[in-house]
């Protein structure tokens, strides 16, 4: 998610679950390659197993990446064809791409002659006034003959005008079953599927269905989500306490400060931490009034643990 998955917030995440694929920020193909390939496609090996998702329609470009990617580690390439922004239709990569297959196919064939790894794609389930079986089935044949054996399906389509991004994430009604009918259809390839889910027995019942689950929004908004995840679907109750990750992260955030990295854009993505549970409006609270301090106060910093403990003996204690 732009702005959201950066190599912080996939190193938190990581340390709440070792199981996950995790995905970095669509990274737009002229960016990866003539950009600060460091700070643009640089990750930590604890990220992994860990997808570059790229956004882009030129097959050339988008090898070059791919083959960046491989040989920087990356274990997959994803090809985003599902973000409907303006700006992204006017540089002609995402959902805009729906409308044109033959393109898609071009690219994905391109990509996967161009390196190892798998190439994979995230999509909607269709646009605008476009949202049946016959139209995402031919779409999906298509891009995996070209290469393309695991697929992630939005459950929603795409309004390409007239809605914002975040509105696309909402106004457009949820359609599960076309993405069961398409895992029914096309048993050899794998059909992960993505849109609106919030809980555990959700992930459960879509399971029967389909190959996997993508979460967004929900992680991010609840990232302790994923320890459940960990416990509950891969079976794994070696999981950090919140007040953990929390210790974990003081010792991140201090080794990253060394080497530039402002506090305020680890912590950021920690707001959620303590969704749900007493002592999250103070985390929340003290993360807003202290995380734009000078990066040298690591007092404040360290004040954070204290936060931490704090909130997990209250919530042991309720």
């Amino acid at each position: 998610m732009m702005d959201c998955t950066d190599r912080h917030e996939r190193y938190f995440l990581r340390l709440l679950s070792k199981n996950v694929m995790l995905y970095t920020e669509m990274v737009a193909t002229k960016s990866a390659l003539h950009g600060d390939r460091e700070k643009i496609l640089g990750f930590n090996e604890i990220e992994k197993p860990l997808g570059l998702q790229v956004g882009g329609s030129d097959k050339k470009e988008l090898a070059s990446v791919c083959k960046i990617a491989e040989d920087l580690g990356y274990n997959e390439v994803n090809i985003n064809l599902g973000c409907p922004s303006k700006k992204v239709q006017k540089n002609k990569f995402g959902a805009c791409l729906i409308k044109e297959p033959d393109l898609v196919a071009e690219c994905i064939n391109e990509m996967t002659n161009s390196c190892n790894i798998p190439i994979t794609a995230k999509t909607r389930i269709g646009y605008d006034k476009i949202e049946n079986f016959d139209y995402l089935n031919s779409f999906v044949n298509k891009i995996s003959k070209a290469g393309c054996k695991t697929i992630i399906l939005h459950a929603r389509k795409a309004i390409l005008k007239g809605l914002t991004p975040k509105e696309n994430l909402k106004i457009p009604k949820l359609n599960y079953p076309l993405v069961y009918q398409i895992k029914k259809e096309n048993k050899d390839l794998e059909i992960i599927i993505n849109g609106g889910i919030t809980n555990v027995s959700e992930i459960q019942n879509h399971l029967i269905n389909c190959d996997g689950v993508m979460i967004g929004r929900a992680i991010y908004q609840n990232p302790y989500f994923l320890a459940e995840i960990e416990k509950k679907i891969f079976s794994n109750l070696n999981v950090l306490s919140r007040s953990e990750v929390a210790e974990k992260l003081v010792a991140y955030v201090k080794d990253e400060v060394k080497k530039g990295t402002r506090v305020n854009q680890i912590m950021r993505h920690t707001v959620g931490l303590y969704y749900g549970q007493s002592g999250a409006n103070k985390w929340k609270r003290y993360l807003s009034d202290n995380m734009m301090a000078r990066d040298s106060d690591f007092q404040k910093v360290n004040h954070i643990m204290t936060i931490a403990q704090n909130n997990e003996k209250a919530n042991q204690a309720t």
